[in-house]
Order: C-alpha cells, then sequence, then structure tokens
C-alpha cells in the first residue's frame, strides 16, 4: 500500500516507520504524502490508541529532508512546500487526537528532528544526533522547527542551535527539555511501548482533551485556561467519566477499552 513506510498494529499501539534507510530515511514529498495518509488510517482504527514514530533500521530516526528534491525551487514552491508540509505531516501529528510518541533511533535532522518535536513525547537512543542544520545550505527551518524548538528549549537554546547549524547529542537534547528521555538503542522500542501501553490504560476521550488543552496553550490567538475549562467541562458528559469515578469509588481499575 506504502512504498516509503511500514505500519505495525499490536495490542492497540500503531507504529509507523518511515522506511528509506537508504536515504536515512529523509523526508520527500511522497513520503510525507503516505504518513499523512497512514495517520488517517490509523486515527479512524479504534483499535489503535496510541502512534509511534519511528525510522528504518539503526542509524536514523530522520536525517532531514531530500534536498534534492527542492534544490531549484522558487520562492513561490519553497513556500507552497513548507505550508503543505505543516499542513500534512508537522502540525498534522502535533494535534492529533491519539497520543504520538516519537522514538528517534539515530539521526534527527532538519526535517526529522521538526518530525520528532511536532510528536507529543520524545524517547531518544543514546547514539542519536539531533539539529537544525538548515542555515548551512542557506535556508531555515519550514516545518516548524523555529517555533516548536524555542518552546522546547527556550529561544537563547533554539537560536544557538538554529544559527550554529551543528548537532547535540542525546544526553544533551535530554538536558535542555528537547527530548523526554535517553535509553540504550537495544531497549528504546521496549522502553516506548511500555510507555505507550501505559497510556492505553487511560481514558482515551480525557486524553484528546489533554491534547487540545496543552496545545492552546502554545497557539496563538487561544487561551489555554479557557480551553482547558472548556475540555474539563466535557468529560463531565462522558462514559468514559462515568466508568473512571465509578471504578475509583468501586475501588477498581477502570475498563476505556474493549
Amino acid at each position: 500500500m506504502f512504498e516509503n513506510i511500514s505500519i505495525e498494529i499490536s495490542e492497540g499501539i500503531g507504529v509507523l516507520t518511515i522506511n528509506r534507510p537508504k536515504q536515512l530515511n529523509a523526508l520527500n514529498k511522497q513520503t510525507i504524502e503516505e504518513a499523512h495518509k497512514a495517520l488517517k488510517n490509523l486515527e479512524a482504527d479504534s483499535n489503535v490508541g496510541v502512534i509511534i514514530l519511528t525510522g528504518a533500521e539503526d542509524k536514523a530516526f530522520v536525517a532531514g529532508a531530500d534536498i534534492k528534491e527542492f534544490a531549484d525551487f522558487s520562492i513561490a514552491q519553497g513556500g507552497t512546500l513548507a505550508q503543505e508540509g505543516q499542513r500534512l505531516l508537522f502540525d498534522f501529528v502535533e494535534h492529533y487526537s491519539k497520543p504520538v510518541i516519537a522514538a528517534v533511533n539515530g539521526f534527527a535532522l532538519g526535517g526529522g528532528l521538526e518530525l520528532a518535536m511536532a510528536a507529543h513525547i520524545r524517547i531518544a537512543s543514546s547514539n542519536a544526533k539531533m539539529g537544525l542544520p538548515e542555515v548551512s545550505l542557506g535556508v531555515i527551518p519550514g516545518y516548524g522547527g523555529t517555533q516548536r524548538l524555542a518552546q522546547l528549549v527556550g529561544k537563547g537554546k533554539a537560536n544557538e542551535m538554529i544559527f550554529s547549524a551543528g548537532m547535540i547529542s542525546a544526553e544533551e537534547a535530554a538536558t535542555c527539555g528537547l527530548v523526554n528521555s535517553v535509553v540504550p538503542q537495544e531497549s528504546l522500542m521496549e522502553t516506548v511501548k511500555k510507555l505507550a501501553s501505559k497510556i492505553l490504560r487511560n481514558s482515551p476521550m480525557a486524553i484528546r482533551s489533554a491534547i487540545k488543552a496543552v496545545n492552546a496553550g502554545y497557539t496563538s490567538g487561544k487561551n489555554g485556561y479557557e480551553v482547558e475549562i472548556e475540555e474539563f467541562a466535557k468529560c463531565f458528559g462522558t462514559e468514559e467519566f462515568k466508568e473512571g469515578t465509578t471504578a475509583f469509588l468501586e475501588k477498581r481499575k477502570a475498563k476505556f477499552r474493549k
């Protein structure tokens, strides 16, 4: 069905792998479009509650965008490239209704780091290297990198990383808040799947509301507190709220999924 990505579904977890190892899983237009379609399918699948994004093999998560695809673009074409990429994949992932965890299993550079930053949670392998090298090519990050990096690590650190075009280690990424944690590469997927399983025990509806509320605080023109109040109130009218509170009072585990 897809040429550049693969999908595996098991025990409520959907693993989407960018599968272009010869190109270090670089993102091109086709890969972005395929990932968008796959994510839409997974979003509609009631058997899937958490998504894991990763790259094929053990060298790269996604080592940037496919430069040869846009090296001769005009100003207008460059604008369309960024706008469509953000719409189809990066913004789509950030506002996805199910939790998305990036399993950063190697180089995450340029568009690769931007994809990881769009995910809700990032776990990196100890060999991972991250950076936004776009200014070394005479361009800037165009898939949300200038915004999300500053949100995650602060303006000063973001400026340093973008201006220098350098890479940082997984450990430094964890120290500055770019990733949640670092684990040995051989245990990366096991660690991420354990986290996904823990998330799956909770209310899918409440998690959707939490994603909306957290994102609102980082969205221009939105009041995160007001969105939180609205989403908090909505929870009271759901069967999952009834199940969760009843299970608590009855001293049993809630059953949110069939």
